[in-house]
């Protein structure tokens, strides 16, 4: 998995405070990371949806995506079955396969398996529209994922939580120590959260 914070709103926390200092008549001040954790603190996170943080992951699974996009305030572009050939696809593999060599063969087996069917099928003149219906939730895919600040604290609640599944769960986790290292007034509060999800 690889997970970059490829753009995020200039000043994050700045913006984020100028727009709470809007409902308050308190546009200046001088320590905006006091402000804007004393707003996120008492629930007044609508300030915070001025913040936008835009990540590109990698080598993550068709399984992770299904679940990423439902998280809904957010803007995804994801690279395309339909259009791009699949042919010696990447795949990801879990944990509990890898524990044992005879389901992680079997695992393999089954990759290939889809594989072959794919570009058999391709080769049938089937469109790769239609041809990656045989395609495994496994396969590996690129995602670019676009959130602000408060939808974001509401994924990364959820998702990094130890009851998650294990692969998005990671995911959050990466994501949340990218915008920690930008805008930690914005996210410290979670960072106990994070940690007790962690299995590292």
């Amino acid at each position: 998995m690889k997970v970059e914070l490829t753009n995020y709103t200039d000043s994050p926390v700045e913006s984020a405070g100028r727009a709470a200092g809007i409902c308050y008549d308190k546009e200046e001040k001088e320590d905006y990371a006091s402000f804007i954790k004393g707003i996120v603190g008492r629930g007044h996170e609508s300030v915070i949806e001025h913040v936008v943080f835009t990540f590109r992951v990698e080598d993550v699974s068709r399984a992770l995506t299904h679940q990423l996009v439902r998280h809904r305030l957010a803007s995804y572009s994801q690279r395309s079955q339909r259009y791009v050939d699949e042919g010696e696809f990447g795949y990801v593999v879990p944990p509990s396969i890898q524990e044992s060599q005879e389901a992680e063969a079997k695992f393999k087996e089954a990759m290939d398996y889809a594989l072959d069917r794919y570009d058999e099928l391709k080769a049938m003149n089937v469109p790769k529209e239609d041809a990656r219906f045989v395609l495994p939730n496994a396969c590996h895919t690129r995602i670019v994922v676009t959130m602000n600040a408060r939808s974001l604290r509401n994924f990364l609640k959820v998702r990094m939580e130890k009851h998650a599944q294990w692969e998005i769960r990671q995911l959050a986790q990466r994501m949340y120590d990218l915008v920690y290292a930008v805008a930690p007034p914005l996210f410290e509060d979670l960072r106990t959260l994070r940690d007790s999800g962690s299995e590292s």
